[in-house]
C-alpha cells in the first residue's frame, strides 16, 4: 500500500470520527439511543423523570422560532437605542449568507459592544416576556417535567440565564461567555471548544458515569458531542413537529408574568421591524397630530377624530353611576374617581368617558407631560398628612379628581396592591376599571425616560383604551368595613370587571424587579 493511499485512509478514519462523535461514540462507552421525543413520555414516570436530570438545547428543544433575531433586536433597541436597533437590522442580511457561527458573532458585536455590564438588565426585564410568548407547549411539558434541569444554549448567558432560571427552575444555565474591559461588553464571545472543554473537565465532572442524564435536542441540529456523549440517551424533535407546537397558553406558565419592561410591543422579527421602521416616519406626525386634536378640540369633536387615527376608546357606564346626587351636600363638594393604572393617559380618557374635566392626581410627571396634558394635574407627594389634605381641599373646591391607588402602571392582567388613602379621605367614590391595547410601543417604562411615555404611546399605529366606570361605592356599600378593607374590595371589584387577578404586589416591588431600586423620583 502506497504513501498516498494511507494518507487517504487516514482522511476517511477522521471523517469517520467526525461522525460518530455526534452519535455518543467516546472510546469507552456505548453509542447514544436516540429516540423522537415523544417516547420519554412512554419509557419513563413522573417520579422517575424527577430523579433525572435533563440535558437540553433551549433554542431548539424549547423555543418553536428558529430564528434568534428578535432577540437581539430587543437587546439592540432596549440597550443601545434606535441607532444600533438600525444597524443589526442592516446588517443581517449579511448575518444570513456567513455560516451560522460568524453570523452569531455580527450580531453579538452589534448589540454588545459598549453597553455597560451592570447596567445590563434587559435578560430579566424584557426578554423573558419574548421567551414565555415563544415557548412550545410540548417542549416546556418535557422540560418542566425532569427533577434536574440544565439548559444549553447558544445565546450568550446574559440573555437567557434569568429567563430560565426564574421561570423555569433550571438548575444551571450554560451559555456563551461576553469578554469585559473596564466593565464594558466589547462584543466578543468566548471560542466554542474552549467553552466544551471547560464544561467537561469542570461543570459535568461528577455526570461522567451518572445513568440518569438524558439529553433534549434537535434532529435539525449537531448536538455538542462532548456534552451530549454524557447522556445515558438523547430525545430528538424534528423540525416538521416543531412547526405544530403550540403556544404555551398564560395559564400554564409556571411562574407568573407580571412585571416587564421595555418599549417593543411585538415580537421584533425581521419584517415586524421593517414595518415598524417604515411606520414612524408617519407615525411622529400622526403622533403629534393626536396631541393637537387632544389639547385643542372639545372631546365631541376630539374623540371621532382621535378613533379616525387608530386612538379608540370603548366606554362602559354603570347604570347606577349615571345618577345625579339629589342633595346639595353632595353638589358641594367633586367626584373621586379611583381607577387601575395602565398608562399617563388614564385620566384623560376617564374624562372624555364621563364628558367633563378632571383633575389627576400624580407621584410623579415629567415637565413635557405635564405640559401636554389637556387636563389638570397635581402632584402627590408620598406624605400621607400633606396629600390627604391636598386631596380634600381639592374635593371641597369641586374638582372632580382622578387616583391611581396602584402608584405605578402594570402592563399585564393583574392589579397591584391598593393604597387606602382614598378610603380615608372620601365615602363616596366612583371605581373605574382600565385596561390599554397597543399595537407596537408600550407607553409605560420602568427603567427609561419617563418623558417618552406618553409620545410612545401616541406613536401606535392603533392604541384602544377600555374605560368602564362601575357602580358607586357610598358609605352603605362599606359598613363595618375598615380603610384597608375598603382598597382590597375596590381593588377586587376592578379586577373583576377587567377578567384581571388581584395581587398583592406594590410598587417597590415593580421597581427593585425591572430597575434595582425602590422607584423614588
Amino acid at each position: 500500500m502506497d504513501r498516498k493511499m494511507l494518507q487517504h485512509l487516514f482522511f476517511l478514519y477522521k471523517f469517520l470520527m467526525k461522525l460518530c462523535y455526534p452519535l455518543g461514540y467516546n472510546g469507552k462507552r456505548k453509542s447514544l439511543k436516540y429516540m423522537k421525543y415523544e417516547a420519554m413520555a412512554d419509557k419513563y414516570t413522573s417520579e422517575e423523570l424527577l430523579n433525572t436530570t435533563l440535558l437540553f438545547d433551549v433554542e431548539e428543544g424549547l423555543l418553536r422560532s428558529s430564528s434568534l433575531f428578535p432577540y437581539f433586536m430587543l437587546v439592540a433597541f432596549e440597550g443601545g437605542g434606535v441607532l444600533r436597533g438600525l444597524v443589526l437590522f442592516l446588517f443581517y442580511p449579511l448575518v444570513c449568507l456567513v455560516s451560522k457561527e460568524r453570523g452569531l458573532k455580527i450580531m453579538v458585536f452589534i448589540c454588545f459592544f459598549g453597553l455597560k455590564k451592570d447596567k445590563f438588565l434587559i435578560g430579566r426585564t424584557v426578554l423573558p416576556k419574548f421567551f414565555m410568548e415563544d415557548l412550545g407547549f410540548e417542549g416546556f411539558e418535557v422540560v418542566i417535567r425532569c427533577g434536574r434541569k440544565v439548559g444549553l444554549s447558544e445565546l450568550p448567558r446574559v440573555m437567557v440565564e434569568g429567563f430560565l432560571k426564574d421561570y423555569l427552575d433550571v438548575d444551571c444555565v450554560l451559555g456563551r461567555d461576553l469578554k469585559v474591559v473596564c466593565g464594558y461588553f466589547v462584543g466578543l464571545m468566548e471560542d466554542v471548544t474552549s467553552r466544551s472543554s471547560f464544561l467537561m473537565n469542570d461543570v459535568f465532572e461528577d455526570m461522567r458515569n451518572d445513568d440518569h442524564l438524558i439529553g433534549f435536542g434537535s434532529f435539525n441540529k449537531f448536538l455538542d458531542h462532548q456534552l451530549f456523549s454524557l447522556c445515558k440517551e438523547i430525545y430528538l424533535v424534528s423540525e416538521a413537529d416543531k412547526r405544530k407546537w403550540k403556544a404555551l397558553p398564560r395559564n400554564n406558565y409556571p411562574k407568573p408574568l407580571i412585571f416587564h419592561d421595555g418599549r417593543i410591543a411585538l415580537m421584533p422579527t425581521y419584517f415586524q421591524t421593517l414595518a415598524m421602521i417604515i411606520w414612524v416616519p408617519f407615525g411622529i406626525w400622526i403622533g403629534l397630530l393626536r396631541i393637537i386634536i387632544a389639547i385643542s378640540f372639545p372631546y365631541t369633536i376630539a374623540i371621532p377624530i382621535l378613533s379616525f387615527t387608530g386612538m379608540r376608546a370603548r366606554i362602559c357606564i354603570h347604570s347606577l353611576t349615571k345618577r345625579v346626587p339629589s342633595t346639595a351636600k353632595m353638589n358641594t363638594k367633586g367626584k373621586l374617581y379611583v381607577c387601575n393604572h395602565r398608562t399617563l393617559l388614564d385620566p384623560i380618557y376617564i374624562s372624555m368617558a364621563i364628558m367633563k374635566p378632571v383633575t389627576a392626581l400624580t407621584y410623579s410627571l415629567s415637565r413635557l407631560s405635564e405640559f401636554l396634558s389637556p387636563i389638570k394635574t397635581f402632584h402627590l407627594t408620598r406624605n400621607k398628612e400633606k396629600d390627604s389634605k391636598m386631596m380634600e381641599t381639592l374635593l371641597n373646591q369641586c374638582h372632580d379628581l382622578v387616583v391611581c391607588p396602584e402608584g405605578t402602571t402594570c402592563r399585564e392582567p393583574y392589579v397591584l396592591r391598593f393604597s387606602p388613602l382614598f378610603a380615608e379621605i372620601s365615602d363616596d367614590f366612583v371605581p373605574v376599571a382600565i385596561d390599554a391595547k397597543v399595537s407596537m410601543f408600550y407607553g409605560t417604562t420602568a427603567g427609561g425616560y419617563k418623558f417618552l411615555d406618553p409620545l410612545y404611546f401616541v406613536l401606535n399605529p392603533i392604541a384602544i383604551y377600555h374605560v368602564k366606570i362601575l357602580e358607586n361605592l357610598t358609605s352603605g356599600n362599606m359598613v363595618n368595613l375598615s380603610r384597608i378593607e375598603i382598597a382590597n374590595q375596590v381593588q377586587k371589584q376592578i379586577a373583576d370587571a377587567l377578567g384581571f387577578q388581584c395581587t398583592n404586589l406594590t410598587r417597590r416591588d415593580k421597581y427593585m424587579i425591572l430597575a434595582g431600586n425602590e422607584g423614588v423620583v
